[in-house]
């Protein structure tokens, strides 16, 4: 590999393309576009039925053949023939993925010690995407951000690694082969059984792991594959085992019978991070998962009823949003000083649907408020968190009603045992009112606990799980992070990161699932003796069954014991957490682990910084004392053009194949039915696809998909994508493409590049003015890379290939590379034109690895060159011999004095025999606009000849004219060609606006502290604007004059 190639920084770059307003203006002119464009797209859709007719009966365009690859996989692409006629990104992209693979360019490169290079490290564990399916266009984002941070890094010359793999996601994966096997088969899991049914999920495992590889490959991330690891391969396992028996030894990890987050449909335990909060103003009819879909059930109310006090006709006034529960109830509590109730301190209340039962009325300081309703609290304790402590503080009764399947035990009481909970609210309400008991009903404002996964309503259910004690893992993490050894972007997430480790909560780690890692934890079942369960006591954990034997046998004492594996499986995440350093060897101390752990970076969603994230930061300090990674960059929640959440029931979730290949209307309907639909989400989601896409999704190749996808990463917590945009950025590739095209015939047969790319200090005016350009677009790239601002990385990059290179210089050289040129200049032309082409290719290449290794290839090497790819050549970075900043100031005068000359020739409407005229004061500014004179007619399309005069006498009659300093001032000949009484009227305008701002500046200098208040530099730029509005106050009398001489 080559050494970084040195660009200068930007210096004097008057116009400024990458300021952050401009980048700001440039994304909002993007979005315009895009708008403009959907707009048309739905016009044309809309079109009469007789204009369709006509259109039908023109000749239809011959479509190019279908492009078929034939380079055989690993084999590079033969691109020695004839470029094609156009840009064609299926053809473009073929081939050159397995080359580089087969070349080894995704493996880490070492110095010649066999250790990381001097250039130091960069390493990103890529985050696993789960194998329940295929990847969305939030997965092309984040392989967009790291394989351009990654292939920028290796091009800088580091040791880059970038590390891919799977995750099992034990919840959707098990629920997504459950609904599949139900809906292909009639089947459950348990008709097949655990082995059978784990057996199913691998299957299912293996399909979609490698459907979401070739993925990847198409999205051009440059993993090393080598390297691909999976949560519960045996290195993960290995990993994951001495996870829980280390946390288990040290204390952190511990058994409990305490309330968990149940999920009846998933029929599993869910972490607090896995519940959403429904919000609620008032009474809300709800359907809920596993009933029939007409019922509905009241939420968002709360009721009161009363309870009877033993020995008594006393009545206790309680009220419950979940008055179900009451089945479960084992005490009343008040508050100790409420008067109201304090001669019932001590007494029992009698349960009216469970003979025998008597609550308590408790004294709770803590847990009751008098002010709340009538300041008696119904306590049940095995199916309320508040309940559950007040509980605990008065060694109350805790009383399970929840089957797993949620109708109600045998401790509901005949009248209720069996039934489904919310089958049970409505009949409690309805038995209350029977026996009397029923007071009212009345809205009340909640948040109800909702499955992430699956839309059930949670459950808080006592159930023995295994625990970890989060706080001392928490505190590290914030104690680090303080100490400045991890920052986290943006900003707005670090603060919510300090805020959730503070109040952090145990983690129950227990899933009641078949597919996932089962925990290393054995009941010791001794012999002849009466053990509980739910005592952590009473078991053991074990890396193997070896070690876990030997220590059943202690707990034993010599007895006979046999032990019983927990049935449960781990959380995904207590697996996922340990991934930056399991997916190096960790526990082993491998040669992977000391090269590349910590990493560099980890880029992820906000949305798991607190799933994941906070896990790996607490895991892996807590294993191997070091920050995992020293930097966190949370990407942008992708949603659709009109700002909804990407959702496969409203048909707006996006694969990037389609946008990468196209997809017709009909396959994506299509595609709806290969999923867990059912019939009714499939209509709702084919409305949303043929509102949103009527015409298909356009094929726009991974290089413009990828361009997207990080000018749309600017910093905020959303993306609202617009595909029409993503094909915005096709058509920047194949202006690419072309303008390649059309250089490479510029470098003739006999051109061979110098042997350095260095300037020599000779080349003309455009030619340093082109260098300095790709100065400072070379020193913005690497700054804003730096700085992870890949929104204006892209502008920078788009700006200089479409404003500067293309615009410009391939037009300003033509006059250069013709017949007339001299045997140097063309040469001289031809070394700039290969310098701006080589580098910026590679300046663009992190971005769009496809195209720019496609046309990079194309190009001749200079002598001695012997890199083969784009990809591990240098990225161009800092140069002093490419800064003009000179060049840059002088040709930015010739800029102006062209866009003068375009602007007078599009105010006249004028398109060919254009006659430029050009009044210059100033005797250097005239010879350097002179020298430019060929350059001018280039640019300046329909431009007949141009010419500069320094007696402004020497101006014809009949010319139009704009001032383009207070010396320097343009002239376009129009006698004969316009309106003269229509232009002596635009000539009274101009004047009447120039002589408003002059008056405006003259108010301004006539205040009396005028040179005590004003800065200078202000007072100086007021000075000048005064003499160009002078000028061209003049200018314009002077035209009016003459217009009116020639009618």
């Amino acid at each position: 590999m080559s050494t970084p190639a040195p660009i200068a920084p930007p210096t004097g770059d008057a116009r400024d393309p990458n300021s952050k307003s401009a980048a700001k203006k440039e994304a909002k002119r993007l979005e315009k576009e895009a708008k403009l464009a959907a707009k048309q797209a739905k016009q044309s859709t809309a079109a009469p039925a007789a204009e369709k007719k006509v259109k039908a009966t023109k000749e239809k365009k011959e479509e190019e053949p279908v492009f078929v690859n034939t380079t055989p996989p690993g084999e590079k692409k033969d691109v020695s023939g004839p470029m094609p006629a156009g840009y064609n990104p299926i053809a473009v992209e073929a081939a050159w993925y397995d080359w580089w693979e087969a070349q080894g360019f995704f493996k880490p490169q070492y110095g010649p010690d066999g250790k990381p290079k001097p250039e130091g490290t960069f390493v990103i564990p890529s985050p696993p995407p789960n194998v329940t399916g295929s990847l969305h266009i939030g997965h092309a984002l984040t392989t967009a951000i790291q394989d351009t941070l990654m292939r920028w890094n290796r091009m800088l010359g580091k040791t880059a690694i970038f590390i891919p793999g799977f995750d099992h996601a034990g919840i959707s994966t098990q629920s997504v082969v459950e609904k599949r096997l139900f809906k292909t088969k009639n089947l459950t899991r348990h008709d097949l059984g655990r082995e059978k049914f784990v057996e199913t999920v691998f299957e299912w495992k293996n399909e979609y792991q490698a459907r979401i590889k070739t993925q990847l490959k198409r999205l051009g991330g440059s993993y090393d594959w080598s390297r691909e690891a999976f949560t519960m391969d045996e290195p993960r396992y290995k990993a994951v085992m001495e996870n829980f028996c280390k946390l288990h030894e040290d204390g952190i990890l511990y058994r409990a019978n305490r309330l968990v987050n149940w999920c009846v449909r998933l029929n599993t335990t869910l972490s607090n991070l896995e519940v959403d909060k429904m919000s609620l103003t008032g009474i809300t009819m709800l359907n809920v998962p596993g009933y029939d879909a007409k019922e509905r059930f009241e939420f968002g109310a709360i009721t009161s009823f009363n309870y009877l006090i033993e020995g008594s006709d006393e009545k206790v006034t309680v009220a419950t949003t979940r008055p179900e529960t009451m089945l479960g109830d084992t005490a009343i509590a008040v508050h100790p000083d409420d008067d109201r109730w304090r001669h019932l301190h001590g007494k029992f209340a009698v349960h009216p649907f469970i003979p025998g039962r008597r609550l308590p009325v408790v004294t709770d300081a803590e847990g009751v408020k008098m002010e709340f309703g009538t300041g008696a609290v119904k306590i049940t304790p095995a199916h309320d968190p508040d309940d559950y402590k007040i509980a605990m503080r008065h060694n109350l009764e805790f009383i399970n009603l929840l089957n797993d399947d949620g109708t109600y035990n045998d401790n509901a009481g005949p009248q209720f045992a069996g039934k489904k909970r919310f089958h049970i609210r409505t009949e409690i309400v309805q038995a209350l009112k029977d026996k009397g008991l029923y007071v009212e009903t009345k809205p009340n404002a909640m948040e109800l606990p909702i499955c992430s996964k699956s839309g059930d309503v949670i459950e808080p259910v006592m159930k023995p799980q295994w625990w970890v004690n989060c706080q001392p893992l928490a505190e590290k993490a914030i104690e680090r992070t303080k100490k400045g050894e991890l920052s986290i972007a943006p900003k707005q997430s670090e603060a919510e990161w300090y805020r959730w480790l503070e109040s952090i909560q145990d983690w129950c780690i227990s899933r009641q699932l078949w597919w996932g890692h089962r925990c290393p934890a054995y009941f010791v079942n001794i012999e002849g003796q009466d053990q509980d369960k739910d005592d952590g006591a009473n078991w053991v954990v074990g890396r193997t069954i070896e070690e876990a034997t030997e220590r059943g046998a202690k707990i034993a004492k010599g007895a006979k014991f046999t032990l019983e594996q927990d049935e449960d499986v781990l959380d995904t995440w207590f697996s996922s957490a340990l991934w930056p350093f399991s997916i190096t060897g960790w526990p082993d101390k491998t040669e992977d682990f000391q090269n590349f752990y910590p990493s560099s970076l980890l880029e992820t969603g906000w949305d798991i910084l607190f799933f994941w994230v906070a896990r790996m930061v607490m895991l892996g300090l807590y294993f191997t004392d070091k920050m995992p990674f020293s930097e966190v960059y949370c990407h942008a929640m992708i949603r659709d053009a009109h700002g909804r959440k990407m959702s496969k029931s409203l048909g707006n979730v996006i694969d990037p194949i389609d946008v990468i290949e196209g997809a017709l209307l009909e396959t994506l309907h299509a595609q709806l039915l290969q999923g867990n639909l059912d019939a009714k989400e499939i209509e709702k989601a084919t409305k949303g696809q043929k509102a949103d896409f009527p015409n298909g999704i356009p094929q726009c190749g991974t290089d413009a998909l990828r361009f997207a996808l990080c000018a749309y990463s600017a910093g905020g917590r959303d993306i609202n994508l617009e595909i029409l945009r993503v094909e915005g950025y096709r058509k920047f590739c194949n202006k690419i493409f072309n303008a390649t095209k059309f250089a490479m015939l510029k470098l003739d047969d006999q051109f061979v590049p110098a042997l350095t790319a260095k300037p020599s200090g000779k080349e003309s005016l455009v030619e340093k003015w082109i260098f300095h350009k790709l100065n400072i677009a070379a020193s913005e790239l690497n700054k804003h890379l730096t700085e992870r601002s890949f929104m204006n990385a892209t502008i920078s990059a788009h700006n200089f290939w479409l404003y500067e290179l293309c615009d410009v210089y391939i037009e300003a050289m033509k006059p250069m590379v013709d017949e007339s040129a001299t045997p140097e200049t063309k040469l001289s032309a031809q070394q700039t034109l290969y310098t701006c082409l080589d580098y910026g290719l590679r300046l663009l290449h992190p971005f769009m690895p496809f195209v720019t290794e496609e046309l990079w290839q194309r190009l001749p090497r200079r002598p001695n060159d012997s890199t083969p790819s784009i990809m591990v050549s240098s990225y161009p970075v800092n140069d002093p011999d490419f800064s003009f900043p000179e060049a840059d100031t002088q040709f930015d005068l010739v800029f102006n004095v062209l866009k003068a000359g375009r602007s007078l020739a599009a105010s006249y409407n004028l398109q060919k025999d254009i006659q430029l005229f050009f009044h210059v004061q100033d005797p250097a500014e005239a010879s350097l606009i002179e020298s430019q004179v060929p350059t001018i007619v280039a640019l300046s399309k329909g431009c007949k000849s141009a010419k500069v005069v320094q007696d402004v006498k020497e101006v014809p009659e009949g010319c139009g004219s704009s001032v383009v300093t207070h010396s320097l001032t343009a002239y376009i000949l129009v006698r004969g060609l316009v309106d003269l009484d229509a232009e002596m009227a635009k000539c009274d305008k101009k004047l009447d606006l120039a002589k408003l701002s002059l008056g405006k500046i003259d108010k301004e200098e006539s205040k009396p502290n005028y040179l005590e208040a004003v800065p200078e530099g202000k007072r100086l730029a007021n000075g000048e604007k005064r003499k160009t509005l002078e000028a061209e106050i003049a200018t314009l009398e002077a035209t009016k004059e003459m217009f009116s001489k020639l009618k």
